[in-house]
């Protein structure tokens, strides 16, 4: 879930990540304030399904409620600290003095200042690892389809279990590398053919009327070529482009599906293994949590630092952009996704790292089909829980059912259990901002395992080099919701996370269209303002909601009742 779903962008119409509707005008979506904000707005007034930000800070301050700072954990890919748009709101650990080489607070992580890299060591950071279902493959191989067909058996009826993930990696191993070998070939095959087809423009600008008028070509790859340029013309970002302008476009388009694309043969490659020199650590050892390094930012912290400023970016210069949870929120950085699958032992080390270092919040904008240690994972879900830590993840990007197609870590250890084992776990789809069409075309969806959708598609938001890009997924959406969480926190700071997740689901504006009450608990896309006015008329005043869960005082002091009565 670490990059936008390329896969399919140029076969369903090519420029997925700027795409727009005009609405009667033509507005480059990177000078397009109102595209740039548009998950910030109000759906009672713009009849856009917006958040409602600023009504939410309006209604928590009229009640005359002072807000205090909610550290987000953003379990990511990386971020990049110095970015202007997020300095300001980075948390900083106040126990530890910078630089200074000492665990100056004792934690086991030395020089600490801005969070934690998991997947780092001494010999530098992790950039392309495995997918989960290539690892999987790799090590249980040998066990069950190894050369001895007697040992095979034995060990497929020892380890039904192990046997049955292992089936379902290999499955989704010889699928999702052939898929990606083919994807590679066709976008390298256009990214060849642009100059092909600025040849076959001659200058003039991409119409459909100039277009028609090339005389059909001899040359095979002229031909090839103008059959993507008769394409890539119908769609609007670049109709009426000039020559140059086109080339330009599909270069960077290229660059962003070959950068995507190109590391798969690694990703797929069952005898790749980086992080065994750079990080050290035995991989099957769960119980290891001192490793890593304070590299915060590491090689592509672009989904990670775009994450984090849809949490609590700030408005610098130009820019307008801004996160949910801008007035009230820190960001830390607790890089934990590689280009490629996150692992398990890392995502249990974060969880708790930020957990203990005071996150009240935590993003986890990734997922992935098969967890060999997912009981490592849940055990720290319910750390989370214990220590009443929300965490807010991103529902998956493959357009699935999640209860046919699981996307872990899952706060579900059985699709057919009633209710999820913890009460501290918020699972977010992604919505657009047409309403005729609400639920992304990628997003996953499930009426009881997915809680809420959020804004996921056309998110403006800030990447590395000090620059701000439109992505959309999933991971966008989650962070959408870990910023609304932060600031219902913020104000209310004694809300329990089922709390927040109730209010955020119970308050979200409803649409039916298109089957969409059907995708989530809600029905619908969230409300901050609707939100925090739930919360505080149902929780914060000492108003019970129908779901509340007594205090465990509470619980006692019935129990004693109970006891005297019976004497």
């Amino acid at each position: 879930m670490k990059k936008v779903l390329l896969a399919a962008v140029f076969l369903a119409g090519f420029s997925f990540s700027y795409a727009q509707e005009s609405k009667g005008k033509s507005i480059d979506p990177k000078e397009d304030k109102d595209l740039m904000t548009w998950y910030h707005k109000d759906f009672s007034t713009s009849k856009v399904y917006g958040v409602n930000t600023a009504n939410a800070y309006k209604y928590l301050e009229s009640k005359g409620l002072k807000p205090k700072t909610v550290v987000v954990g953003v379990l990511d890919s990386g971020v990049q600290v110095d970015h202007p748009g997020l300095v300001k709101n980075l948390w900083t650990n106040p126990n530890e003095i910078p630089g200074n080489g000492k665990d100056d607070d004792g934690n086991g992580y030395i020089d600490d200042v801005h969070g934690w890299n998991f997947i780092g060591g001494k010999n530098g950071d992790v950039d392309i690892d495995n997918m989960e279902v290539t690892r999987v493959v790799a090590k249980y191989q040998s066990i069950f389809e190894g050369d001895d067909s007697t040992k095979n058996k034995a060990n497929q009826a020892k380890m039904p279990e192990e046997f049955a993930m292992y089936m379902k990696a290999k499955e989704l191993f010889n699928k999702k590398s052939i898929e990606a070998k083919q994807n590679f070939k066709t976008y390298s095959m256009i990214n060849e053919l642009i100059p092909n087809m600025v040849k076959l423009l001659g200058g003039k600008s991409v119409t459909a009327q100039n277009i028609a008028a090339i005389k059909a070509p001899t040359d095979q790859k002229d031909a090839v070529a103008l059959q993507i340029l008769t394409q890539v013309s119908q769609n609007a970002e670049f109709q009426g482009k000039s020559s140059a302008e086109f080339e330009k476009g599909m270069k960077d388009q290229m660059k962003e599906a070959l950068d995507y694309f190109t590391p798969q043969a690694k990703q797929y490659d069952l005898s790749y293994d980086t992080r065994k020199e750079i990080v050290g650590d035995n991989y099957d050892d769960y119980s290891e949590k001192n490793y890593g390094n304070n590299h915060y930012e590491g090689p592509d912290a672009e989904h990670g630092t775009h994450v984090a400023g849809i949490i609590a970016g700030l408005p610098q210069g130009k820019e307008v952009q801004y996160g949910i949870a801008s007035r009230v929120a820190k960001i830390m950085s607790v890089r934990t996704v590689p280009n490629g699958d996150e692992r398990d032992k890392d995502v249990a080390n974060a969880i708790r790292y930020a957990v203990d270092n005071g996150a009240k919040v935590l993003n986890m904008s990734f997922g992935k089909p098969v967890s060999p240690g997912k009981n490592v994972v849940w055990d720290a879900f319910k750390y989370a829980e214990d220590k009443g830590v929300l965490l807010v993840k991103a529902a998956g990007n493959e357009n699935e059912d999640v209860a046919e197609h699981l996307a872990y870590p899952t706060n579900f250890k059985n699709v057919t259990d009633e209710k999820p084992f913890v009460s501290n776990v918020l699972v977010v789809g992604a919505s657009t901002n047409q309403n005729n069409a609400l639920r992304a075309s990628f997003s996953n969806y499930n009426k009881k395992m997915v809680n809420v959708f959020a804004p996921g598609e056309e998110i403006y938001s800030t990447v590395p080099k000090n620059e701000y890009k439109y992505l959309q997924g999933t991971s966008m959406a989650s962070p959408v919701v870990a910023g609304a969480a932060a600031v219902l926190l913020a104000y209310m700071p004694d809300l329990k996370p089922y709390q927040v997740i109730e209010a955020l689901v119970k308050s979200s504006n409803p649409s039916t269209e298109n089957g969409f009450s059907g995708y989530s608990q809600a029905g619908g896309v969230i409300d901050v303002a609707k939100a925090a006015e739930y919360a505080y008329n149902n929780f914060y005043n000492g108003k019970s909601s129908t779901v509340t869960k007594p205090s465990k005082r509470k619980l006692n002091e019935v129990k004693s009742v109970k006891k005297a009565v019976k004497k």
